[in-house]
């Protein structure tokens, strides 16, 4: 089984003193160890850094995260978020309010690897803070690991439901055009009408799902990922995540 652990950016380089000699006088004092910075991550305040930005190592390698509560706090249900190709977590920055007002603690993850193992070690990481499901949104690649990982087995918290934007069908070693065939949560597909073929891989995967709860939104315009949750998105995903995943779990 893979081991997963979590490690707070956060953390301290060194816990104790470094001591200059065991003799008196001034070879005998010990000078305080000076503590690390937590990391931005590019995006991040400094508050936001210290109270959430984290480490999760998903047993394939470790992977920069940022986890908040939801404003309640104490949110049994919580969002991962994958970001598109060439992303990071810093692509959702701009949408958590909208979710953690609303009940969900939130989880974006730069995936330096398989979008689906990331997906796999978060929830881990989720588990060990009370939390009981997941909701899976995804752009672009992070769509196509969403859905992945929304029909394994084995997660170590049950996926409640899938967001895929602009998702192809297949990314690296996943494979969504397979996957979704066994997905049997709610699905929610967008994508825009101009960004091709990524409109028409949304009409595919969408037909192919084994979900008999499944949505399909086509927006106008050309943009991707997670920019269509500025672009219209934002208030049909949360409606779908109200109705088939809510906060309360």
């Amino acid at each position: 089984m893979r081991r997963i652990t979590a490690v707070p950016a956060a953390a301290a380089l060194a816990a104790g003193l470094l001591l200059a000699g065991c003799g008196s006088g001034a070879a005998g004092k010990a000078a305080p160890a000076a503590a690390s910075t937590p990391p931005t991550y590019g995006c991040l305040t400094a508050a936001q850094a210290a109270e959430g930005a984290v480490t999760v190592d998903g047993g394939l390698g470790s992977f920069e995260a940022y986890f908040r509560d939801s404003d309640a706090s104490g949110a049994k249900v919580a969002i991962v978020f994958s970001h598109q190709n060439g992303g990071s977590l810093c692509d959702w920055l701009p949408y958590l309010d909208g979710f953690t007002g609303a009940g969900y603690a939130v989880l974006p993850f730069t995936a330096n690897g398989d979008v689906a193992d990331g997906i796999s070690a978060a929830a881990g990481y989720l588990k060990g803070k009370g939390v009981t499901k997941i909701v899976l949104i995804g752009a672009s690649k992070g769509g196509t690991g969403s859905l992945v990982a929304g029909a394994l087995p084995d997660l170590p918290l049950p996926a409640a439901a899938v967001v895929s934007l602009s998702a192809p069908e297949s990314f690296g070693g996943n494979n969504a055009a397979t996957a979704v065939k066994r997905l049997t949560v709610p699905v929610f597909f967008a994508a825009e009408e101009l960004d091709q073929p990524f409109a028409d891989n949304a009409k595919s995967l969408h037909a192919a799902t084994a979900s008999a709860e499944k949505q399909l939104k086509l927006y106008p315009g050309g943009h991707h990922g997670a920019l269509l949750l500025s672009d219209g998105a934002l208030p049909d995903v949360q409606a779908f995540l109200a109705r088939w995943a809510p906060p309360q779990g």
